[in-house]
């Protein structure tokens, strides 16, 4: 299947979801969504059927850096777990901010057979105050570079420079947020 959104332009409209709400999904190994819960179906505004088989990238917010995604395929595919913030884009052009946990799945010889992704609401004030300002930077410089592989690089480069500086690592940081 092809991803359908790819016509889908922002609207600067903000949804909300419930702080007591869990926006769900899986994936097969290769990003495909495989399960989305009711409330994901909601907040999106697709319906089960255009959802199941497409790139979880159909909700991929322009505003959402590479880099970011760059750093949580490496460490899922690495077996590791990863929280972040993400800007997603309903399928009306409408945005929300959700705060990810992202975890592989593993079948019982610990191969790793797809991905599972809870999202919750994130605590006020940290995208306004710190995420949007680091993200509308780390787009500065991925689009500062003919190169969108050259870009992205260069954008998760400054990502761990100034983490480092914090005296942190990523997971810390994105904690201490």
């Amino acid at each position: 299947m092809t991803e359908k959104r790819s016509h889908v332009q922002p609207t600067g409209r903000e949804r909300h979801f419930g702080a007591d709400e869990l926006i769900v999904s899986k994936t097969d190994l290769k990003g495909r969504i495989t399960y989305a819960n009711d409330v994901f179906l909601r907040v999106a505004d697709y319906t089960e059927e255009e959802l199941l088989g497409q790139p979880h990238s159909i909700i991929r917010h322009p505003d959402m850096p590479r880099c970011v995604f760059q750093l949580l395929w490496s460490e899922i595919e690495a077996g590791r777990e990863i929280f972040a913030y993400v800007v997603n884009l309903a399928k009306n052009g409408d945005h929300y901010w959700v705060y990810a946990h992202v975890t592989p799945s593993f079948d019982p010889h610990g191969v790793i057979t797809g991905y599972h992704s809870n999202r919750r609401v994130p605590e006020a004030g940290v995208v306004d105050k710190t995420v949007k300002p680091l993200y509308a930077e780390l787009r500065k410089i991925e689009e500062s570079q003919p190169s969108r592989k050259d870009g992205m690089n260069m954008a998760a480069r400054a990502m761990a420079q100034k983490v480092k500086d914090l005296g942190l690592d990523y997971d810390q940081f994105v904690q201490s947020l």
